[in-house]
């Protein structure tokens, strides 16, 4: 087994530009043998064997601002070969995780550890190729002998387990289903879908073509697609991506029913909605991008406060520094004074009409908004930001405002430019500001200022313009749904971050979001929006964190309480004890 596996990030590699610093300091090729040689396409390669883990190349690529190379030492503990890797010098997966029956198994992890890798191996999209070019199946089932695998990935060389998979990138499928409507897609599938249509309200999408569907028409179509097949092992990879909340609850209280009669593996960045479905977890820790590691099971509460304490016990592995603990305590609405306020305004389109009642935010607040899709929360926003003009209320204010839009769109003249020059068209001097390279660093961009934006991955971009809204001048910030493409860490640094920042400049911010556990760690008050969607929206502008909470879960008919350890929001079972108590009481939203 290696000591150390060193990973090349080819799209931030630019040797032609470094004329191959990372060879010149290697002091193994500068005594003669080749740790470091040019292969046939010209990118470095990295001989590991030889490798003695000094690190001068890495420093020598962040030095010509690359960072493209990743050297990491492989725990002590982890006595094996990984179980796939993506070629030379790519990255590695050790162990797998176990379908079970009867069980929906979470898996939860930072984004490029590894998780949709899993699911395309044990779904057999991917042969495994245990750290080799290529492995056949006889080595494949040599290794994994005496596992609670075997048996399983026994029938999967043969071809003899029913799969069910629902991608993660779901923007794909319009592709391979050109001008075809949802009901041609479902009824080639075939199985019951009306049950599920009905369930998620979706009635209306069926005779649209596929490609003029919205994110989540799509996300939810493809759920359908997958729950209607009839198969051995079910595998959901981030469904809750472009979901409401309560579609969101919806589609976990359908995939837990699958779990009475199949095996059932979910990737998910939602703990609420991971913690609502799962009776088991898997953490996947390592490093991203270069290596992913499988833990041991655990049991959902055990896993996910595992996983968020940052230190696995039985391995002895710490994740991260410090853990991350959760606040139980009221919180105050900002410094009090009254910072901008608006009337009750009224937008009508064709076919919707939105009101939303007056209100106002302090400096130094944050508030969160709330609702199922379609109900109007950026048209309200937007609204509030100038971008729209209601059509009765008038916004009078001299505020400064930046705004992060919903659709991470770029221009083609955007997308051609590296990171760093993308900052500074948009920010100018404000790009080299002292705070903003902690916001850089703290949002993991600093190590992508010279990879060209439209190598970006979905998180990657989602935090570079999070990270462009706060750079600019404002006063108030909108952010609509920061959230989206993160990973459960990300979406905390980004939460703390934000917060800190508003709160320490008395500024104030407005954030729409679709993950429960965002909105508690950031929102002082909450806008809570109603209606039917697509039809009318009417928001409610005057509720605090508890009404606001209470109000919109009593709507869902869920209940949630605090975590005794890490105080995390945790979604009750439906039926359980605690639930039948908290719904008794009145009391939706989270108890001591």
């Amino acid at each position: 087994m290696k000591k150390r596996i060193v990973v090349l990030d080819r799209d931030a590699c630019q040797f032609n530009k470094c004329n191959y610093a990372c060879m010149k300091a290697c002091p193994i090729n500068r005594a003669g043998k080749e740790c470091v040689r040019i292969g046939e396409d010209r990118y470095p390669i990295f001989n590991e064997e030889l490798c003695i883990g000094c690190g001068l190349c890495v420093k020598a690529c962040e030095k010509a601002n690359f960072n493209a190379i990743t050297l990491v030492n492989i725990p002590e503990a982890l006595n094996e070969d990984p179980v796939h890797r993506y070629g030379t010098n790519g990255f590695s997966l050790y162990r797998l995780p176990i379908p079970q029956k009867n069980k929906v198994i979470g898996i939860i992890g930072a984004n490029g550890i590894g998780k949709s890798t899993i699911l395309k191996i044990l779904s057999g999209i991917i042969m495994p190729n245990l750290g080799k070019e290529r492995a056949e199946w006889k080595e494949i089932l040599r290794r994994f002998r005496g596992s609670e695998l075997q048996s399983y990935l026994e029938k999967l060389s043969k071809k003899g387990v029913r799969v069910a998979y629902k991608p993660q990138n779901i923007d794909l499928i319009p592709n391979v289903w050109k001008r075809k409507r949802v009901r041609d897609l479902l009824n080639k599938i075939g199985g019951d879908y009306e049950y599920f249509i009905n369930t998620f309200g979706i009635n209306a999408v069926l005779n649209k073509n596929i490609s003029e569907l919205s994110g989540g028409e799509l996300q939810l179509v493809a759920i359908v697609a997958t729950l209607i097949k009839d198969a051995e092992l079910y595998f959901f990879d981030e469904p809750s991506s472009y979901l409401d909340v309560k579609s969101r609850l919806l589609v976990a209280k359908e995939i837990r029913k699958l779990s009475k009669r199949s095996m059932v593996m979910v990737v998910e960045h939602d703990l609420a909605i991971l913690d609502y479905l799962s009776d088991g977890i898997h953490i996947i820790y390592g490093k991203p991008g270069a290596f992913g590691i499988v833990s041991h099971p655990y049991g959902v509460g055990t896993g996910i406060n595992t996983y968020l304490h940052g230190y696995i016990k039985d391995e002895n592995v710490r994740i991260r520094e410090k853990p991350i603990v959760f606040s139980d305590v009221a919180k105050s609405a900002g410094s009090f004074k009254k910072y901008f306020e608006f009337p009750q305004l009224e937008k009508h389109f064709e076919n919707f009409s939105l009101i939303a009642e007056g209100g106002s935010i302090n400096r130094g607040e944050i508030i969160g908004i709330l609702g199922p899709n379609g109900t109007g929360k950026t048209t309200f926003i937007k609204m509030l930001a100038g971008i729209i003009k209601p059509d009765k209320g008038v916004i009078k204010s001299e505020l400064k405002i930046s705004f992060k839009p919903q659709r991470l769109v770029l221009n083609a003249k955007d997308a051609s430019k590296s990171v760093k020059e993308y900052l500074y068209e948009k920010l100018k001097d404000r790009a080299y500001d002292t705070e903003f390279k902690r916001i850089l660093r703290a949002l993991s961009i600093e190590r992508n200022l010279e990879k060209d934006v439209s190598f970006l991955s979905g998180g990657e971009l989602q935090s570079l313009f999070i990270a462009e809204s706060i750079g600019k001048e404002h006063d108030i910030l909108f952010l609509d749904e920061p959230s989206a493409f993160l990973d459960v860490d990300q979406r905390l640094y980004m939460a703390k971050i934000v917060r800190d920042h508003i709160k320490r400049n008395g500024k104030a911010c407005f954030i729409v979001d679709h993950d429960l556990q965002v909105i508690d760690a950031m929102s002082d008050r909450i806008i809570l929006f109603e209606g039917v969607p697509g039809v009318r929206g009417h928001a409610h502008a005057k509720l605090t964190l508890q009404e606001g909470m209470n109000l919109f879960l009593k709507g869902l008919g869920i209940t949630f309480r605090r975590d005794k350890i890490t105080k995390r929001p945790r979604a009750n079972k439906e039926g359980s004890i605690k639930d039948r108590e908290q719904k008794k009481s009145g009391n939706y939203y989270y108890t001591k």
